[in-house]
């Protein structure tokens, strides 16, 4: 398993712990919109309670509203933002 799978994982976990979603991790597919329609069906709290669990979980601080709605928009977008944020976190200078 590499690492964005495991991310992946720990990103569904983290999502059904803390919005305590009715789902297994899984029925969240990677591409699975989390907002709007066909979507999980996530709302305004939820995000707020999620940026706040990714800033916990992986110190991964999402600025402004722009950038969580770029974010917040899947699975896959929120690993990328993991992946990349890791990853510029430990460069070293």
């Amino acid at each position: 398993m590499d690492n964005s799978t495991a991310i992946k994982q720990d990103i569904r976990r983290l999502m059904i712990e803390n919005l305590m979603l009715p789902v297994s991790p899984e029925e969240i597919k990677d591409d699975q919109p989390l907002f709007g329609p066909g979507s999980l069906g996530l709302d305004s709290v939820d995000a707020l309670q999620l940026v706040v669990a990714l800033d916990k979980a992986y110190g991964l601080k999402v600025a402004d509203p722009e950038a969580a709605r770029l974010i917040l928009q899947s699975v896959n977008t929120i690993a990328h933002a993991v992946v990349k944020h890791q990853s510029s976190a430990f460069r070293i200078p």
